[in-house]
């Protein structure tokens, strides 16, 4: 993937994991097109990357919870036919469990972190698929696996993220478009302080650049699930040959014997 200079489209560029693959991905070569809400804060590392790197980088300031604006970028991946990869970065967490919900805060989580990449995902591939490859990188969670660590719905979206890429990439995989999700845990960035939460109570947290750089020897690596921070390739291998094994027996006419005795006793 290093030897393709096509542009890179990356949400929530301006801060954090997004604004490191904005560095890398520019050190690399790329044209960048930079999606975020503060246009102040991405129109000044757009001038850092065109002075540090001499790309061509574009700014479109965006709130992807708004249609409006969300239609825009999708606009934009369906007819740029520069941009040939996707980075789906852009999410926020809201703190708390589901004891005593604020559903709308909830619901504009679902909005970002789920319908907007979902939605960006679709604008782009149509066009991939026309042309014969691309790239779709998408940051979700280690909570996507581990929904005990955190209460409310935070894991759940990371959850959808995860899964959405694993089918993408088994459905688009053979028609050349790259597909690569990739599991940070906690990392140090702006995240936890605008959802309320004290980046202090993590035990351990990550650099960002150290997690970006991994990611992209993952990408590089064409890797379809890329977690940095996993010492033991071994154990998420064994997680998906267990996961994959109880395959088969999903495609069932009755339920499994084990339930057959409480049902009868039911009677």
């Amino acid at each position: 993937m290093q030897s393709s200079f096509r542009t890179v489209l990356i949400t929530g560029a301006s801060t954090g994991i997004g604004a490191t693959y904005a560095d890398r991905f520019a050190r690399r070569g790329h044209g960048l097109v930079l999606v975020a809400r503060d246009q102040g804060r991405l129109e000044t590392l757009a001038a850092r990357l065109r002075d540090d790197y001499r790309v061509p980088v574009d700014v479109v300031a965006a709130d992807l919870t708004r249609a409006g604006d969300l239609g825009r970028v999708e606009t934009r991946l369906r007819q740029d036919a520069e941009i040939g990869i996707l980075v789906n970065n852009a999410g926020a967490a809201v703190g708390g469990g589901f004891a005593s919900p604020d559903l709308d805060a909830l619901e504009r989580l679902v909005d970002l972190n789920v319908t907007s990449l979902m939605r960006l995902t679709g604008a782009v591939v149509p066009r991939f698929l026309a042309e014969g490859g691309g790239a779709i990188i998408n940051l979700t969670s280690v909570l996507a696996v581990a929904p005990e660590l955190m209460p409310g719905i935070y894991p759940a979206t990371k959850a959808f993220v995860l899964t959405f890429s694993q089918s993408l990439q088994s459905e688009l995989g053979p028609s050349g478009i790259y597909v690569q999700a990739v599991l940070p845990a906690a990392t140090r960035t702006e995240i936890w302080e605008r959802s309320g939460m004290d980046p202090n109570a993590f035990p351990a947290m990550m650099d960002v650049g150290e997690l970006v750089d991994a990611a992209l020897v993952g990408f590089d690596r064409k890797e379809t699930i890329t977690i940095p921070p996993l010492p033991d390739e071994n154990q998420w291998t064994q997680f998906t040959a267990a996961r994959q094994a109880m395959l088969p027996n999903f495609r069932q006419t009755h339920p499994a014997d084990r339930y057959l005795d409480g049902a009868a006793a039911g009677r």
